[in-house]
């Protein structure tokens, strides 16, 4: 047999045109004049100090969300950036900042094609539900600022694009390559959307039930073999669980990793965060002794850090004799918080059985249960309490330091140490890792930050009080030792000396990963900003309708401006289409009833997801803006050509309607790109308008179209 061997090697490659067309013009539509504004528009302010920080290595809380979008945006970056003047440095690489989110926007417009097609909608459906995000004015302008809205509704469509591939694949072939590839897609996306935001987590958790329930509908499949069944769970629980988790902590542990200098956002972390950090409190902590010892010189940090962080407290002052509503006070010494670094912020522990306030050699450890004196090191007056009422919480005892008035109220100031994060009965009090309550021997009342601030006797500092056991336990009652050293003077101006030189000696206090994890996803999570009014903050009730808008940015000469509005009309459009979506259901649960099953199931993923974006909003206390709306309008956007193909596909038997309707969804397209370019120069923020065709713009008396006044 005579074999050729000069056959060439051939490649076919199928090329949909659709995608190359729907990406090419996407990628045009987001990045056209990418660099204009030269100008810091809306929150990009917020994100470029961010972007500055990351290239500084300079530790930041946020409280919008997870760190993994601002990594993606400090990507871009190339210089340290400065934001303070309202505009862009010339060496500030504008075009590469914005670059991430343009390009997540256009990948949005394959993505509903692809998403539609997979929902096994007809191609024509699918590029109608492409060019509907292409032309939605709101998601443009959105993807063209440095701004983490379009990455994320990128990585929400991807999740769910994933989901629809592997849910296609397991029908005919599960376990291959292609199935394996695009379930631990689903996870990975899954995972990037609630790393960038946490309102990815509304999809995530969407996605995750309906894998349940997918699941369960295969748990009833009875040609598959319990092994089968088993495998089928463990490749989801890995992939959709696991592998999401996992990834959710590596965002962590690369912002934690690049982020090793102490910034301006230290002050909110607790001290052994603090002193994990590179410059900061770590140089001012550096090599103090670990253990706390009887002669222990110390500062006392509250654990809660609110209103502020602040430190135990005390100076010469006294307690008014009589405060302003008539009560009497002990007129003994202040002991406030106080929040800011000071030499009266230290004591010195003592033991109630020696004189003695130095260290002595070797050094006695005070441990859990052991029974202290709290003296204050610039006074030397002692941490007392007794039954008198506290200036600003009448129902708790007042702290002083006490001062012997030769009257009948003598000293009460044995303190009990107790460690509430101990692992032993037997732990010792250790600098900035402990911490402990100090329990009042002959009350029982506990020291505690009321965070209430006191008036001009009291140099607006904050009040210290004791508070009875019973009344439950809060973070206000826990503090930690930040600042330490051994006392070395028994001589009272020596050691006043002494308090106020440096601390030295040398202790590692690294803090494992998974405990400055739990802190930073804790302050990210409770954190609340200041502002809880801004002017263009709204009810989620407003988007559904759009009577708002988001004046992003303002030119003051030329008067050219970008806003945040959407296409009205496919706002309208997706609106309607849910409604008719929610009758057909209804009807069709009807039918089913009556053992009639046709409800087509396809449209139930988008309804589903426009609803777990949009209702949560409403159960939420923080500021919100039109823009946490936009997630849930991409589902809805995609829901309209579900609904037009549905009605056409049932409504129109014959020719001649067919010919009828597609005329008018012609027509209707035709006004949707007519609105597109109407709002244009608001998306894109040029040609400049006049004054009247400002005006003219201002659909609804709602919006706010800014006009220059000559």
């Amino acid at each position: 047999v005579a074999v050729s061997h000069g056959s060439p090697v051939v490649v076919t490659a199928e090329i949909n045109m659709n995608l190359v067309a729907l990406t090419v013009m996407g990628l045009v539509n987001r990045f056209w004049a990418l660099s204009y504004p030269r100008a810091v528009v809306f929150d990009e302010v917020y994100y470029g100090q961010f972007v500055s920080l990351y290239m500084k290595r300079i530790f930041f809380v946020d409280d919008s969300g997870p760190p993994f979008g601002h990594m993606l945006l400090a990507f871009g970056g190339r210089a340290p950036l400065n934001f303070n003047l309202g505009k862009y440095s010339m060496n500030v690489p504008i075009w590469s900042l914005r670059l991430l989110p343009a390009l997540s926007g256009a990948l949005c417009v394959p993505l509903a094609y692809q998403i539609l097609v997979e929902l096994h909608f007809s191609h024509c459906a699918a590029f109608g539900a492409a060019l509907l995000i292409l032309f939605e004015n709101s998601l443009i302008t959105q993807s063209r600022l440095m701004l983490l809205e379009s990455v994320l509704i990128f990585f929400i469509l991807l999740a769910i694009l994933s989901y629809l591939k592997f849910y296609n694949l397991q029908k005919c072939s599960p376990f291959t390559a292609g199935w394996w590839f695009w379930l631990l897609l689903t996870g990975v996306a899954c995972s990037c959307a609630v790393g960038v935001k946490y309102m990815g987590l509304f999809t995530y958790m969407l996605l995750l039930a309906t894998a349940g329930v997918h699941f369960w509908h295969l748990i009833g499949d009875q040609t598959l073999s319990n092994v089968s069944v088993f495998c089928h769970l463990l490749a989801r629980g890995l992939t959709l669980v696991v592998v999401p988790v996992a990834m959710y902590l590596s965002f962590f542990y690369v912002h934690l990793t690049l982020l090793y200098r102490s910034g301006p956002h230290d002050q909110i972390m607790t001290s052994a965060f603090q002193a994990s950090l590179e410059g900061g409190l770590a140089r001012i902590t550096q090599g103090q002794p670990l253990e706390v010892a009887y002669g222990s010189q110390i500062t006392l940090r509250n654990v809660l850090g609110k209103p502020v962080p602040c430190w135990l407290h005390s100076h010469k002052n006294t307690y008014p004799i009589r405060y302003e509503n008539g009560r009497g006070s002990s007129h003994q010494q202040q002991v406030t918080c106080y929040p800011f670094k000071d030499v009266n912020n230290w004591w010195i522990v003592k033991d109630p059985g020696m004189q003695q306030l130095v260290v002595s050699n070797p050094p006695r450890p005070v441990r859990h249960g052991h029974i202290v004196q709290l003296v204050h090191g610039i006074t030397t007056r002692y941490l007392n309490t007794h039954d008198v009422a506290a200036p600003l919480s009448p129902h708790s005892q007042e702290i002083s330091c006490y001062i012997d008035y030769n009257i009948s109220m003598p000293a009460q100031n044995l303190w009990r140490v107790e460690i509430v994060n101990r692992e032993s009965d037997t732990d010792v009090w250790k600098t900035i890792l402990s911490e402990v309550r100090f329990v009042h021997v002959n009350t029982s009342a506990v020291l505690k930050l009321s965070g209430a601030s006191l008036p001009e006797w009291g140099y607006r500092q904050l009040e210290i009080i004791g508070e009875k056991l019973s009344k439950g336990y809060h973070q206000s009652m826990l503090w930690n030792v930040e600042e330490h050293r051994y006392g070395k003077s028994q001589e009272q101006k020596e050691r006043e000396v002494e308090l106020h030189s440096p601390t030295q000696a040398d202790i590692s206090k690294n803090l494992s990963f998974m405990a400055r994890f739990t802190e930073l996803q804790w302050k990210i999570l409770t954190l609340k900003n200041e502002d809880t009014e801004h002017k263009y903050s709204s009810s989620p009730l407003d988007w559904i309708t759009m009577d708002t808008n988001i004046a992003y940015w303002f030119h003051p000469i030329s008067g050219a401006q970008i806003h945040l509005i959407g296409n009205i009309l496919t706002w309208a459009s997706a609106n309607v289409a849910t409604l008719v979506y929610v009758c057909l259901f209804l009807w069709y649960l009807l039918r089913r009833r009556r053992k009639i099953c046709d409800i087509p199931e396809a449209g139930g993923l988008c309804v589903g997801g426009w609803a777990v974006n949009y209702f949560p909003f409403f159960m939420m206390e923080k500021t919100l803006f039109l823009y946490h709306y936009l997630p849930a309008l991409t589902f809805q956007i995609l829901l309209i050509p579900v609904v037009l193909q549905h009605l056409t596909d049932h409504l129109c038997r014959s020719q001649l309607p067919k010919n009828m309707f597609s005329a008018l969804i012609v027509a209707w397209f035709s006004s949707i790109y007519l609105v597109y370019r109407t709002f244009s120069p608001l998306t894109y923020g040029e040609p400049i308008l006049s004054a009247a065709e400002l005006r003219a713009l201002r659909w609804k008396d709602s919006w706010d179209i800014l006009i220059r006044k000559h």
